[in-house]
C-alpha cells in the first residue's frame, strides 16, 4: 500500500508565502499509484480556485500493519435558509458536542478572520478557545488517509443524494479527526468557492450545515476542538502521520 499526497499552491510553495490551490490524500495499492497521481496533477491544474504553478506529490510506502481502521461517521444535513443561520447552527452543533460557547465563538471568529484560506487546521481548547498548535498559518494538515470501501462509502452517499468529492474526501478526514485522541469536534467549511455548504463533525457524527460562507468566497478552513488535557504532540502526530483507512461501520 501506498501514500498518495498531492498539495499545490499558487505563487511558490506554501512556506514561501504562496496562496493554497488544492490538495488531496489517497491510499492505494501499487498498481494504482500512476492513475492516483495523474488524477491529482489534473485537479490541480484545473481547480476553481485557480491554476497551481507549484505542485507537490509525495508517494510513500505504507506498512500494511501500521494502519488504523477508524468508522465512518453518521452523516445528517440540517436545512439553513442563509448564511448566518447557517453559522449560528454550527455553533449550536459545536455546543452538543461538547464545546463552550466561548470556545465555539472564538473558533467561527479565528475561520472568518482568515486573511486566506488554510491548507491545515487550528487546534483550539473546546473549553478556553485557546490556539494550542503553534503552526499559524500554515495549520495542522491531516494526512494519510483514504476509505476502506469505496463501493460502500458511495453506494451509502448517493441514497442520500450527495455523493460528490467534496462530501466523500470531507467524511473521509472527518471520521479520522474524530477518532484522534482528545478530540472533541471540528469546524470546517471549504475554500472553493462554488461550495458553500461547511460541517461540524464530532465522535456522535458529521452534519453538514448549507450556507456556512457566501457563494464566491475563496477563504474556507478547519478548527479542531480538543480537550484541555490533551497531549498536543500525539495529537498533531495521529492526525499527520498515522495512516488510517475509514471502514462502512458507523460509530
Amino acid at each position: 500500500m501506498y501514500s498518495v499526497r498531492m498539495r499545490s499552491a499558487q505563487g511558490g510553495a506554501h512556506e514561501v508565502g504562496g496562496r493554497h490551490i488544492s490538495g488531496a490524500e489517497r491510499i492505494v495499492s501499487q498498481d494504482m499509484v500512476e492513475q492516483t497521481t495523474n488524477a491529482m496533477l489534473e485537479r490541480a491544474f484545473s481547480h476553481t480556485r485557480g491554476k497551481a504553478d507549484f505542485i507537490n506529490i509525495v508517494v510513500e510506502k505504507i506498512q500494511e500493519n501500521k494502519v488504523q481502521e477508524v468508522p465512518l461517521l453518521s452523516v445528517q444535513t440540517v436545512s439553513v435558509c442563509d448564511v448566518p443561520v447557517g453559522r449560528h447552527t454550527a455553533q449550536s452543533v459545536l455546543a452538543q458536542a461538547g464545546v463552550t460557547s466561548l470556545a465555539a465563538q472564538i473558533g467561527m471568529t479565528a475561520l472568518l478572520s482568515l486573511a486566506d484560506s488554510m491548507g491545515g487546521a487550528m487546534l483550539l481548547c473546546a473549553v478556553t478557545g485557546r490556539r494550542l498548535d503553534d503552526t499559524g498559518s500554515r495549520g495542522v494538515r491531516v494526512s494519510r488517509m483514504d476509505i476502506a470501501d469505496e463501493q460502500g462509502v458511495t453506494a451509502l452517499l448517493a441514497d442520500r443524494g450527495i455523493n460528490n468529492t467534496h462530501v466523500r474526501e470531507a467524511l473521509v478526514l472527518a471520521s479520522k479527526v474524530a477518532a484522534a485522541p482528545g478530540m472533541v469536534a471540528e469546524l470546517c467549511w471549504s475554500d472553493d468557492p462554488e461550495y458553500t455548504t461547511g460541517y461540524v463533525a464530532s465522535p456522535a457524527g458529521y452534519v453538514r450545515i448549507p450556507h456556512c460562507k457566501p457563494l464566491g468566497s475563496l477563504l474556507g478552513g478547519r478548527v479542531f476542538f480538543v480537550k484541555p488535557d490533551v497531549d498536543i504532540d500525539i495529537v498533531k502526530d495521529y492526525l499527520s502521520h498515522q495512516p488510517v483507512l475509514v471502514g462502512l461501520t458507523y460509530r
